[in-house]
């Protein structure tokens, strides 16, 4: 996405804070399009995730929203998707600032089978 593309509000400042919460939404989106839900039912789920957390509908909301959708349709098992989660924070950990992280920089990465 190039510097024109970035959805901006009306006083031109950028819709999202940070790269991830653009993937998110787009996430979000491309899932929706292809029939995983409706909007109806995803904003079902998200009211019912922010009313369990207590926690604002921002784009950490939509992620832990659409992990229990995933899950609920058999899609990805919420081990995994813990797995996943544990693995993005040790490659976080391990990546220099600024520097893109990688599930590649997870040190447990070469350890795992397969």
């Amino acid at each position: 996405m190039s510097a024109d593309q970035i959805p901006r509000d009306d006083g031109a400042d950028p819709v999202f804070a940070e790269p991830w919460e653009a993937q998110a939404f787009a996430l979000v989106v491309a899932l929706h399009d292809r029939g995983l839900f409706d909007w109806s039912e995803w904003a079902q789920a998200l009211g019912a995730q922010t009313r369990r957390t207590g926690q604002a509908a921002d784009y950490a909301a939509w992620l832990a929203t659409l992990e229990g959708l995933l899950a609920a349709r058999g899609i990805a098992a919420p081990e995994r998707l813990a797995a996943r989660r544990a693995a993005f924070a040790r490659a976080a950990a391990a990546t220099p600032h600024g520097e893109p992280i990688l599930l590649a920089n997870d040190p447990l990465a070469a350890t795992r089978p397969g």
